[in-house]
């Protein structure tokens, strides 16, 4: 019995001691390109309204313009986020009229413009045209919100802005008239 017991006990102190020595796998997102993804407000401005643009003429909507009032409110939003570190949506009501807001966070200079809208509209996947806040397959919202603020039918333009700390980079959309409004659908 005392041998029984004294294997048990080096078995479990081998275990302890195998997780302890070993903290788990790092996981980190395969890169499709080397170095660092280009930057520069033009490119940021010609990324984001083409993929807006694309995806919403994949349902109809028509064209959003670029409003460099709403980018100027992006850019102070997304200079906040960097500087606190946090990642969060403005306080409401954001602007006058309220302007409509998706957020993107990631690894500095590890994403191009267009993975970064890819994200947002990737939640085309489980999006179905339900009123608000119905509109996701998997009843959450929070799973088509950016997707649904990009294609929704009443909004007319569209800012966004980069900001960076030493780790992450924050983008920052803002959108006229806002989309998501709670028992409306985002398309007719």
């Amino acid at each position: 019995m005392q041998k029984r017991a004294s294997m048990l006990l080096c078995l479990l102190l081998a275990a302890c001691g195998q997780q302890s020595a070993s903290p788990p796998p790092r996981i980190v997102e395969e890169r499709p390109f080397a170095g660092t993804a280009p930057r520069g407000e033009p490119r940021l401005k010609r990324n984001m309204l083409t993929m807006h643009n694309a995806t919403r003429a994949e349902v109809r909507q028509p064209v959003l313009t670029w409003s460099d009032a709403l980018a100027t409110d992006a850019l102070a939003y997304a200079r906040e986020l960097a500087r606190t570190g946090r990642f969060e949506h403005a306080p409401q009501p954001r602007g006058n009229p309220n302007q409509g807001e998706n957020l993107w966070m990631g690894t500095r200079g590890a994403y191009r413009y267009h993975e970064m809208a890819g994200h947002w509209i990737d939640e085309k996947r489980v999006f179905v045209n339900r009123p608000m806040p119905n509109a996701s397959t998997t009843g959450d919202y929070r799973d088509v919100g950016h997707y649904t603020q990009i294609i929704w039918s009443g909004t007319r333009e569209v800012g966004c802005a980069m900001a960076s700390n030493r780790r992450d980079d924050f983008l920052v959309c803002r959108y006229l008239p806002t989309g998501n409004v709670v028992g409306q659908r985002a398309l007719p």
